[in-house]
């Protein structure tokens, strides 16, 4: 029997790569799905998740990005570069503003400033802490620095950024919010049972640390979800579990058999003759699809309905 049902995507397998890589199996997908879920889920993975990043900074005694900092070994622009790498994760959504000062001989070996030394406030948190910022080569000279770490979606430019800038003295700075560092994804066809019209998807997804892949993964399809939702209206499709996977219910009766529902003769028949076994196969179909079975009118309909109403 051939259904016009779409099933409900299935996440079949989670499989942990390292910390911040993961790999989310999905399947079996109606025939098509599969490109088309894995494209959409990676472009919002790469364009949508929630992150944050420096959109300015200050450093005492330099004025603007070409300034050299006696002291310092690196010049403002590379400094500017190591800035931008610093991964955050902000609980705030409103601005967060960061005093942050050093002495030479407090500096790691060579003189070496991380983005772990950073004395954060609270509500932010530094994903890779190992990141260098500059290195002090005076060790009585003291490294003064202000900055601001905002939250956002994907890209910030530096146009942007400039024109928002909290303080008109601190250097703006072009921002990536992006936690996803990478996305791939593989389509393949799966079958159930003897049917291999169907697809299964693998998404890899790699994260900055912030967040984990499966966090990011599950904002994804909520993005996805909403923008969808909002489309649609009060137009709603029947769909029924993917084939082979249980549906989520604490009802027994989804075993049992349609010779036991106690319909007529003629109903049972028709059921059973379309190759619908228990009431599990009754309700992974519409209304439409039962309409399209052989031998199944209008009055097996409605004892039909009426029959699962009482049951379920």
């Amino acid at each position: 029997m051939t259904t016009k049902v779409i099933h409900e995507a299935n996440l079949a397998e989670v499989n942990q790569l390292s910390d911040n890589s993961a790999e989310f199996v999905i399947r079996p997908l109606f025939y098509g799905y599969g490109n088309t879920m894995g494209n959409s889920l990676r472009r919002v993975l790469l364009s949508s998740i929630k992150g944050a990043a420096i959109t300015s900074f200050s450093i005492e005694g330099a004025s603007h990005e070409y300034t050299a900092i006696e002291g310092v070994r690196e010049d403002l622009i590379d400094i500017m570069l190591n800035l931008k790498n610093i991964r955050f994760k902000s609980h705030s959504d409103e601005p967060v503003e960061i005093n942050f000062e050093i002495k030479g001989k407090e500096a790691g070996e060579e003189g070496k400033v991380t983005a772990g030394a950073i004395k954060l406030p609270a509500d932010v948190e530094v994903g890779n802490p190992e990141q260098v910022i500059c290195h002090i080569d005076d060790p009585d000279f003291t490294l003064k620095m202000r900055m601001v770490v905002e939250t956002g979606r994907g890209y910030l430019s530096i146009e942007k950024s400039s024109d928002d800038r909290i303080h008109s003295d601190m250097i703006a700075l072009d921002a990536v919010f992006t936690p996803v560092l990478r996305v791939r994804y593989k389509v393949e066809n799966t079958r159930v049972g003897q049917d291999m019209n169907y697809q299964q998807l693998t998404l890899t997804v790699d994260t900055d640390g912030t967040i984990t892949p499966k966090e990011a993964f599950e904002e994804a399809a909520a993005i996805l979800i909403n923008q969808y939702t909002a489309l649609a209206g009060s137009t709603t499709v029947e769909t029924a579990p993917a084939p082979g996977v249980e549906a989520e219910s604490d009802d027994s009766g989804l075993a049992l058999p349609i010779e036991e529902l106690g319909l007529s003769a003629r109903t049972t028949n028709a059921l059973i003759n379309n190759d619908i076994k228990t009431v599990h196969d009754l309700v992974s179909l519409s209304e439409v699809d039962l309409k399209d079975l052989k031998g199944f009118g209008s009055k097996a309909l409605d004892e039909v309905k009426a029959k699962l109403t009482e049951l379920l």
